[in-house]
């Protein structure tokens, strides 16, 4: 597929004390006075921590494979509000003219950026959170290929960029904080970590259901399972993001490894060393608990 003319790479900025980019404030008063539908179901990540896995989850939970729906890429079927690119019409205004029930959205705002009105209509909120390390060197891999995020540079000054929070959306300390505390004094939010995803798909994939409250068929989920195994998806159109224009897949595949521990091939002895004594001192105040192997 030939590549999209876009205006050069978007810069950062501050943004009500979150880093971001004119992909994503462009349209924020729109964002902002999104109306959300009680049956809405949001899945809030940080950008790299299996967004696009648990969509597609969601997907074929609620509207299975069948034909039309097996010829619509994720994501033209699970929307952001936020974003607003070049070419495409803004998800909000996609949102708003949906008509399936329940509408799956996503989002990567920190808690404290979330439109009101997912608060007010009281919706089912999915957040996932992975490792910091695995975090960074996704997100790396990802800029890296994708012409509407920031130029990553190398990945020294990367890594730096990530313990100072100068990423789009802001710091993953914050972000993934920030909703665990939010978790713990509203009900409706399940909070999954992608280490227990990889460990154990169908062991999650049931505390997901008993959130949504489906009972699916143990044969509907075992389809469910296998189609949203990492290879299965990577392979499938549908979902691996390849009829995307703005991404670079000559520079690295959107689903590139899905592993736990890849963070081992990227940091360095010290850079693993700073990274972690940084993290501690982040970390301190909070109970949330991650894992960087399984």
């Amino acid at each position: 597929m030939e590549k999209m003319e876009l205006p050069p790479r978007p810069k950062l900025f501050d943004f009500h004390g979150v880093s971001m980019t004119n992909y994503f404030t462009d349209n924020w008063d729109n964002v902002q006075n999104f109306q959300a539908r009680p049956d809405d179901i949001l899945i809030a990540t940080y950008p790299k921590a299996g967004t696009t896995w648990v969509s597609y989850i969601l997907d074929l939970l609620y509207f299975g494979q069948t034909a039309p729906e097996r010829e619509r890429p994720i994501f033209e079927k699970v929307l952001f509000p936020e974003l607003l690119i070049p070419l495409y019409p803004p998800g909000v205004e996609v949102l708003d003219n949906l008509t399936t029930s329940p509408r799956l959205i996503k989002t990567h705002l920190p808690v404290q950026l979330l439109p009101k009105s997912f608060w007010e209509q009281n919706c089912r909120i999915v957040y996932v959170a992975r490792n910091a390390k695995d975090n960074a060197v996704s997100y790396f891999h990802f800029d890296r290929m994708n012409q509407t995020q920031p130029e990553p540079g190398d990945w020294n000054n990367f890594l730096q960029r990530v313990m100072d929070g100068k990423m789009v959306f802001g710091s993953w300390y914050d972000h993934v904080t920030g909703w665990w505390e939010k978790k713990q004094t509203h009900s409706k939010i399940l909070y999954l970590f992608y280490e227990d995803m990889v460990e154990d798909t169908g062991r999650e994939l049931d505390r997901l259901c008993s959130f949504l409250g489906l009972s699916p068929s143990a044969e509907k989920k075992e389809r469910v399972r296998r189609g949203a195994q990492f290879d299965t998806m990577k392979k499938n159109s549908m979902a691996n993001y390849s009829t995307l224009p703005i991404m670079d897949f000559k520079i690295s595949p959107f689903m590139r490894k899905g592993k736990v521990g890849d963070w081992k091939n990227h940091f360095t002895v010290a850079q693993s060393e700073q990274f972690d004594e940084d993290y501690k001192k982040k970390m301190k105040n909070t109970t949330l608990q991650f894992r960087t192997v399984v």
